[in-house]
């Protein structure tokens, strides 16, 4: 008997496993020792890897604080945000997972073709709505459908929020996220295939004593062309974004007018003596006659030079760096 199985052998344990009706592993009653079998369920994918998966929630932590200071600021809307749970699905199992009665926002991924998906349960969302329009939030209804009017002032909303979370990813791997239209119903929304290993994010959202679910899918096909960047260990991205930032800085200072001084020496006068100065008298420096000049930008030291002539101008030679104090 061959140990191999057939198309149709394998279809149908496909089938098995997407309704949880997974083999199980039986004692052979021969006597003999049963062979090994390792009990795999595809309906939890493990393309993520633990890198990934971890910078990713990260990344939500500060999208959260972002988008809850621009959502007060913009639209007078306190929603408070928290990641309280994250998984790795197929695509069908994560999208089964969004509840009932919850508003669908697409967003498209760039420079590289990609989606996501960002739910959020209607309830929330029409108690921030009366609060955007002036509303008392505790009056707001809570299972109307909404209207076009609605849906639009929803994309407003929304709008901030992906902007927050395009603003995070782009930090991370350079990914732009466009918010797509607001829908409600599952029947208009194709993000990806039903196959596809899927990252579940669940944030948990509390507006005026209402606590409800946001839920961020991310198939890997959405990050796949930058996926080596949600790779990275802290340590080397750090390094990365500073060496991009410090060319960046230097380059905006290298283009600054800073005016430079030639200082022979100084000394220290009391205001009784320098009023007491007439024209002809000599003020004795503390420094020798044929002591080194000092450039000055500004009022840092910045080099040593001797003093002489550039043609019919006074000018002076740098010949050393002024060693900073230690």
């Amino acid at each position: 008997m061959s140990g191999f199985l057939d198309a149709n052998q394998i279809e149908k344990l496909f089938e098995r496993a997407s309704e949880g009706n997974l083999p199980v592993e039986v004692e052979a009653s021969t006597g003999r020792r049963a062979r090994w079998l390792r009990t795999v369920d595809f309906t939890r994918p493990t393309k993520f890897s633990t890198d990934q998966e971890r910078r990713i929630r990260r990344a939500l932590d500060t999208f959260t604080e972002r988008a809850a200071t621009r959502l007060v600021a913009e639209h007078r809307t306190p929603l408070e945000m928290e990641v309280i749970d994250v998984g790795q699905f197929t695509w069908s199992n994560a999208f089964a997972q969004v509840p009932e009665h919850s508003a669908l926002i697409p967003i498209d991924t760039g420079p590289h073709e990609g989606r996501m998906l960002l739910t959020a349960e209607l309830p929330m969302v029409l108690v921030a709505l009366e609060r955007m329009l002036g509303g008392r939030p505790e009056t707001a209804s809570r299972e109307r459908e909404l209207t076009d009017i609605d849906l639009m002032l929803v994309q407003r909303l929304f709008s901030t929020i992906v902007e927050s979370l395009s603003a995070v990813f782009f930090d991370i791997a350079e990914m732009t996220l466009v918010l797509g239209s607001v829908e409600t119903q599952t029947e208009m929304v194709q993000v990806a295939a039903g196959s596809e290993p899927t990252l579940a994010l669940t944030l948990e959202a509390r507006l005026d004593g209402l606590s409800s679910t946001m839920t961020l899918l991310v198939p890997y096909a959405a990050i796949a062309p930058v996926a080596a960047a949600f790779s990275r260990h802290d340590d080397e991205q750090v390094s990365r974004r500073d060496a991009r930032s410090v060319a960046a800085v230097q380059q905006g200072l290298s283009l600054v007018d800073v005016s430079l001084r030639a200082e022979v020496a100084d000394t220290t006068l009391s205001l009784q003596e320098v009023l007491r100065l007439q024209p002809g008298d000599v003020v004795r420096l503390d420094a020798d006659a044929d002591a080194e000049v000092t450039l000055f930008a500004d009022r840092t030291p910045v080099h040593r030079a001797r003093a002489g002539r550039s043609g019919q101008r006074r000018a002076v030679q740098v010949t050393s760096p002024v060693e900073p104090p230690r």
